[in-house]
């Protein structure tokens, strides 16, 4: 049976958490394999809307088991919060795992992080403050304190030192803050260990087995290909690997056994932060975009930077993460529209770019070549057919899905659980 990813085409926010739910009653596990907090999937069932962080949204289907995988770094007072405001809403979090091997973030995480920002002024990157990035540095620095550490109160206290040694100099000395005890951390990190210890487990052996014993494993990404640390906009990205590759590095499975990449992309474009972005409105366009689909952060609330669909980044998705499905959602926001334009390539100072330039410098550059696509004033959030949409929307959709380079298996016309028309199955073989 297939292991299955879903990672975002553009910068993130494109309802990844809704494709996962799409899946939900004919999964068995769902796994998040990078980032943290620092990203939402907002899902909703029937008149309920659940706004999720760290948690993979499949801890919203019942009988699911959900995954944080050994690539995702945890804050465990968000992820306490999180399980704590889902169980009063009556939904089963029991079956919850975490990786032994996920990294924590601590409050000097969260503290680097803010003060970093602040420091760069005009050069800031747009994180969210969250730790997310302090944390994945000290992983790669070979300092941080991973899940497994919290049993063990004598490494727990060396590593904390350790850190601190460093991070502490830096926050007196150059952004003139007090110094942070290890007492402080060590007493916060261990106030989680005993409400944790039942949720920790040598989760890649676990998602093996369960390939092996034929249940289907859908492994969830966080943020998505333009923030990938190595594929983005860099670096105005993520710290972590939100491609498809991120999947088995993110949760010990191996690339061999990942059937399915399935791309989630809006019909239009939005991204959160600093970084290019080529087809961005400023105009009335923008507003109205920005209003229909309630382009806010989930996590954030920040007001999302709103743009047309772009082409040439969704090829170059497809291609670096070898998508084999897209999930075209939101389309339904596009209807009131008498043209709706399409980046088909850019041109940077005079020179044409079918795919995303090589160079960063280039690719700020650079403007949308736009093609012009009839609109529609029908409702579609009824459809769930594809012949149900109207002509215009159902050429849109089948000109994205010629530009793109892979098949439009699914679309969204909602943002209700059932606001889809399925093309084709994903877990079709």
């Amino acid at each position: 049976m297939p292991g299955i990813v879903i990672v975002g085409v553009q910068w993130g926010d494109e309802g990844k958490g809704k494709a996962t739910d799409l899946l939900g009653e004919r999964t068995d596990w769902v796994v998040k394999f990078n980032g943290g907090n620092n990203a939402g999937h907002t899902v909703v069932v029937g008149d309920e809307k659940y706004a999720l962080h760290l948690l993979p949204s499949g801890i919203l289907s019942p009988g699911v088991t959900p995954v944080i995988g050994n690539g995702v770094v945890v804050d465990l007072e968000v992820l306490f919060a999180e399980l704590d405001a889902l169980s009063a809403r009556g939904i089963d979090v029991s079956r919850l795992k975490v990786s032994a091997n996920a990294h924590l973030i601590t409050h000097y995480h969260r503290t680097l992080d803010k003060v970093t920002e602040r420091f760069l002024g005009k050069r800031q990157i747009g994180t969210t403050g969250r730790g997310i990035g302090p944390a994945y540095a000290d992983k790669i620095n070979r300092v941080g304190i991973r899940v497994q550490d919290l049993f063990d109160e004598s490494i727990l206290r060396q590593k904390i030192e350790g850190a601190l040694d460093q991070k502490n100099h830096l926050l007196v000395k150059v952004f003139n803050r007090r110094a942070i005890t290890c007492d402080e951390i060590l007493e916060d990190l261990l106030s989680y260990a005993d409400r944790l210890a039942p949720l920790v487990a040598d989760t890649g052996l676990l998602l093996n087995d369960a390939l092996d014993a034929g249940d289907v494993v859908v492994f969830e990404g966080g943020q998505a290909t333009m923030l990938d640390v190595d594929h983005g906009t860099y670096p105005f990205v993520t710290s972590s690997s939100a491609t498809a590759g991120g999947a088995s590095t993110g949760s010990g499975v191996g690339p061999g056994r990942l059937d399915r990449i399935v791309g989630i992309v809006k019909a239009y474009t939005t991204r959160v932060g600093s970084g290019p972005f080529p087809t961005e409105l400023f105009d009335e366009s923008g507003d109205f975009l920005r209003a229909r689909g309630f382009e806010f952060g989930t996590t954030t609330g920040r007001p999302r930077r709103v743009g047309w669909y772009d082409a040439p980044i969704t090829r170059y998705a497809t291609r670096v993460n070898g998508i084999t499905d897209l999930v075209l959602t939101k389309l339904d926001i596009l209807t009131g529209l008498d043209e709706i334009p399409v980046c088909v390539a850019y041109d940077v100072e005079g020179r044409r770019f079918d795919e995303l330039p090589v160079n960063q410098t280039d690719f700020h550059h650079a403007k949308p070549i736009l093609e012009m696509f009839p609109g529609w004033h029908e409702d579609i959030s009824g459809a769930r057919t594809f012949e149900d949409l109207p002509q215009a929307a159902r050429d849109y959709v089948l000109a994205l899905e010629q530009m793109s380079g892979t098949h439009i298996s699914v679309i969204g016309v909602g943002p209700g659980r059932d606001a889809v028309i399925v093309r084709r199955d994903l877990l079709d073989r």
